[in-house]
């Protein structure tokens, strides 16, 4: 008999009176001399499936292993529940199990535990069902992604994880190297050379793949890109990883107004997504962290997107006669307090700020005529901040050039971005969103650190 998915059997009427099979993992179990019950759970769901152990049929002893975290398959016959909570349970024919759990030394023995106990036990953590709703939230959200872009003709493209170049301008980043690093080959100056390194240059993991996104662009019109990126800052806050992913949209002749729209369409497209195949895991997670998060969702949803500039914001948040914990005026890179009073407070919606100025922003972004900002956007959400950046992207060289000039950027090893503005440039802009801030605001979670499967933080790559 094959095995039938615990999803499936709580939504399958039609299975009701049939035999079935089920393999899982004991989540509790309870009972008496009489009567044994067991919640199972596969992780295809939230929900558990109760198997029920007639005690005439089995004894204490064969019944002995099945501690909280064990692994099982059972068989039998799928029957009308009689009690609260559950629609249908198993009545035990035959069982067997697969791995035990000493309950002595199994660290998910009891409930309750914290998020921060949580994160130190990684690689048991997506067996809890905080974890569990999470991970499937972030399964589907992924999906969302491809779904959305594949269906408008976008086309899904790789971009590298080592380079030789750094798009943020950050210049936090991991060194990808062959050389021995307590003994590396030197120069007659005594600097390292990587004339002898596998690449021949100094190469790191990337921080963005929006440069090579662009070349895609300029060939097929629309791509995108899902991938892992790497930041090496060292930061031990709820917001930052080292290694999570990005998903960057670029378009070849799209203006800063049809990347404001494609952005807005975009997010409002993955929350629908989750809010209506993952309303199980949504309302677990509502009922034990937040408790406004379906509304919130549906907020999002439900409203357009307030567009307005950079200097209008700013405007608003001097004028507001709130304290900000960061004093804010033009030309000062917006925290999220000032985002979140603009989403939250001021407009109650979310906002896509545009024009900024030119100093706080990326080399890449085009500058409007009065010479002060350039066709940035920022897309703003309750609880969260900034959510997506974006731009249009300069396309004329010799502006471009200029920039880079400007604010001595060194580009030896930039020729090919700079071919896109030499050979057919065309207008073109796109945006870029931190994946696991957009699970963060799906699943109401409040450190980004219980959003990715295996968070890489400083000092923490154990798993």
């Amino acid at each position: 008999m094959k095995r039938t998915k615990v999803s499936t059997l709580l939504s399958t009427p039609a299975l009701i009176g049939t035999e079935v099979e089920a393999k899982g993992w004991v989540r509790t179990r309870r009972g008496n001399k009489h009567v044994q019950f067991v919640q199972l759970n596969d992780g295809s769901t939230i929900n558990n499936i109760q198997v029920v152990f007639d005690m005439n049929l089995f004894s204490e002893d064969q019944l002995k292993p099945l501690t909280t975290g064990s692994s099982l398959r059972v068989k039998g016959l799928l029957v009308e529940s009689q009690g609260k909570g559950q629609t249908c349970e198993i009545q035990a024919k035959e069982f067997e199990v697969y791995g035990s759990a000493d309950p002595l030394a199994y660290p998910l023995q009891k409930k309750g535990h914290t998020l921060e106990f949580l994160r130190d036990i990684a690689h048991l953590r997506p067996r809890t069902n905080t974890f569990g709703a999470v991970l499937r939230i972030r399964s589907a959200l992924a999906f969302a992604i491809h779904k959305f872009f594949q269906e408008k003709g976008f086309y899904y493209l790789n971009t590298p994880l080592i380079t030789a170049s750094d798009a943020e301008g950050a210049g936090a980043m991991f060194q990808v190297t062959t050389l021995d690093v307590e003994n590396p080959p030197r120069d007659e100056e005594g600097r390292v050379d990587y004339s002898a390194d596998f690449f021949g240059k100094h190469t790191s993991l990337t921080v963005s793949g929006q440069l090579e996104g662009e070349l895609g662009a300029t060939a097929l019109g629309e791509i995108y890109t899902f991938g892992p990126t790497f930041r090496a800052e060292n930061s031990n806050t709820p917001r930052h990883l080292a290694e999570f992913w990005m998903i960057e949209p670029e378009m070849a002749f799209y203006d800063i107004t049809d990347n404001m729209d494609l952005a807005e369409e975009f997010v409002k497209y993955c929350i629908k997504y989750a809010l209506d195949n993952c309303a199980d895991d949504i309302r677990f997670l509502e009922q034990m962290y937040d408790k406004g998060l379906t509304e919130r969702l549906n907020f999002v949803v439900n409203n357009d997107f307030i567009r307005l500039s950079y200097g209008e914001g700013v405007k608003i948040l001097e004028e507001s006669g709130k304290k900000f914990e960061f004093p804010v005026h033009w030309g000062t890179d917006l925290q999220s307090e000032h985002e979140r009073y603009l989403v939250e407070e001021h407009f109650k919606k979310p906002v896509i700020l545009t024009d900024y100025p030119k100093e706080i922003k990326a080399f890449y972004m085009k500058q409007n005529e009065d010479g002060k900002t350039v066709r940035a956007m920022d897309v703003l959400f309750p609880h969260i901040g900034e959510i997506i950046g974006g731009s249009e992207r300069e396309e004329n060289y010799d502006k471009l050039m200029a920039r880079i000039e400007e604010l001595h950027i060194p580009m030896k090893d930039m020729w090919w971005y700079l071919d896109t503005r030499r050979f057919g440039t065309v207008p073109h802009s796109g945006f870029g969103l931190g994946f696991e801030r957009l699970v963060l605001f799906v699943t109401g979670m409040t450190n980004i650190r219980d959003v990715i499967p295996f968070p890489r933080t400083p000092g923490k790559a154990e798993f």
